[in-house]
């Protein structure tokens, strides 16, 4: 087969930085640099502040009421009740802001899907977004996003992005179903009477602010059993922020939207958002990701879904099936169910099966490592494609000297536990100019589509930078089937 490397790219660029909060670690460091600012003169403060939005207004979007909201957020370590002008505010607020380069390090892993939107394009040319693990300071990963165009030919074209990059707001005003909260702790074994003594007075949908009222309510009417529970009401509350809205400003361009770590199970970065464009059996369309949510110590896989990339719902995967990383959701149901490949155990390909989207049960083996090429391991590169003749997964093999390649199986349409078709070599290894960056020798990617008869491959370059690749879906499919 011949594999046409296009050679467009996409570095990673220092430059776009994003606003977020500074916390001092030490206990008493907010109230020493607060005091600080409270003995300036009020010319001394209105020049100080100038001096920042001179620097730093430019650069960002909404910036001043971050400064608000940051200043609300420590207004407790102030030691008056004294009304504060506006600006003495709004020059704390910048003291706990930085500003964070959210992709200094790297850009790569991607996913492509079709946009929603493909308004005013000439004949045989279509929109996509591709997804990018973006990696910043600290090894930190969020989830940004571009969009392009790819042509009859195969041409690819992308769009510049903006000069911002803003944090999308969390909704407050997200609600969770009992229920299944509820079931999503009995999953996590966390089953007492506390539990049953805090959702007794909780209605069947409520909000995070209700629940931590809750909480405390029950804590101050039982505090002869506070400290036995504090570990009980601490898994809650993080089980909470683990399920949880985010919103992006409709009005800002694609570009500028980032899906930034917010919940405890975050704390250390989202990573390898695998995007699948989902059609339910009504024909309904939503956008659907599974992610890993990592904490320093323990990854958490995660499940992200949109309608339209402006607003993101969060929520974790549940149930004995959930394990490890590389889970990626088949584009619509089979036979009513909802169907996932997954890696449980780190080192084979998996299909799991399900009536509900976020709790997952039972698996069967698919493959295992076969091919020098991927003895080390195999796993997923995104979603699997469905074709005439079968489901298409596109895989990582790990062979010698941990070398990341792609490859390929074809699964059977009605049952994709069954293999119908593997390719014997990769379909893509890291060439001379792929091989160095930030891990060497790795070609991965999180999620390909088909164009006019091309199957398009995004693929990251040793975790560093991403590119795409195109090879007529014809030739992958006579190579899969041909016995």
């Amino acid at each position: 087969m011949q594999v046409t490397r296009t050679r467009v790219l996409l570095r990673p660029n220092n430059a776009r930085v994003l606003f977020r909060p500074f916390e001092p670690t030490q206990q008493q460091r907010p109230l020493k640099i607060i005091g600080r600012v409270m003995e300036l003169a009020d010319d001394a403060v209105e020049a100080l502040l100038g001096q920042v939005l001179a620097e730093f207004h430019g650069r960002h979007q909404r910036l001043l009421h971050f400064f608000e909201e940051r200043f609300e957020a420590v207004r407790h370590h102030v030691l008056t009740d004294r009304p504060l002008s506006e600006a003495r505010r709004l020059l704390i607020g910048s003291y706990f802001t930085q500003e964070y380069a959210l992709e200094s390090a790297a850009l790569f892993n991607p996913s492509l899907v079709w946009h929603p939107d493909q308004s005013g394009l000439p004949a045989g040319v279509r929109r996509f977004i591709v997804s990018l693990r973006a990696t910043g300071e600290g090894h930190v990963s969020s989830v940004g996003f571009r969009t392009g165009t790819i042509d009859g030919t195969g041409a690819i074209t992308l769009a510049t992005p903006t000069g911002f990059v803003t944090a999308p707001r969390v909704v407050a005003s997200s609600h969770y179903d009992k229920p299944l909260f509820l079931r999503k702790l009995a999953e996590l074994g966390i089953v007492d009477g506390f539990v049953d003594t805090v959702f007794a007075e909780i209605g069947d949908r409520f909000t995070l602010g209700e629940l931590e009222g809750a909480l405390a309510r029950t804590s101050r009417q039982q505090r002869a059993r506070r400290r036995e529970w504090e570990p009980l009401a601490a898994a809650i509350v993080a089980l909470a922020r683990a399920n949880y809205e985010i919103e992006c400003d409709p009005a800002s361009d694609i570009s500028e939207r980032v899906i930034f770590p917010y919940s405890p199970a975050e704390t250390n970065g989202i990573e390898d958002a695998r995007f699948v464009r989902f059609v339910e059996d009504d024909g309904s369309v939503h956008y659907c990701a599974t992610y890993t949510a990592f904490d320093g110590s323990v990854c958490l896989p995660q499940f992200l879904e949109t309608d339209d990339f402006v607003r993101f719902r969060v929520s974790t995967l549940n149930g004995p099936a959930i394990a490890n990383k590389g889970m990626a959701l088949f584009p619509r149901r089979i036979h009513g169910a909802y169907v996932m490949l997954s890696r449980q155990d780190g080192e084979n390909v998996h299909v799991m099966e399900s009536d509900m989207l976020h709790f997952w049960h039972t698996r069967r083996l698919v493959c295992r490592p076969t091919q020098p090429w991927e003895f080390v391991q195999i796993g997923n590169c995104g979603s699997p494609i469905e074709t005439p003749v079968g489901w298409l997964v596109l895989t990582h093999g790990v062979g010698p000297m941990r070398k990341y390649s792609i490859g390929a199986v074809l699964l059977d349409l009605d049952d994709p536990a069954l293999v119908v078709g593997r390719l014997r070599e990769p379909l893509l290894t890291p060439d001379e100019n792929e091989r160095v960056g930030y891990v060497p020798n790795v070609v991965y990617s999180c999620g390909s589509a088909v164009h006019d008869g091309r199957l398009v491959i995004p693929y990251s370059m040793s975790d560093y930078a991403t590119s795409f690749a195109t090879v007529p879906l014809a030739d992958v499919l006579a190579a899969l089937t041909a016995g």
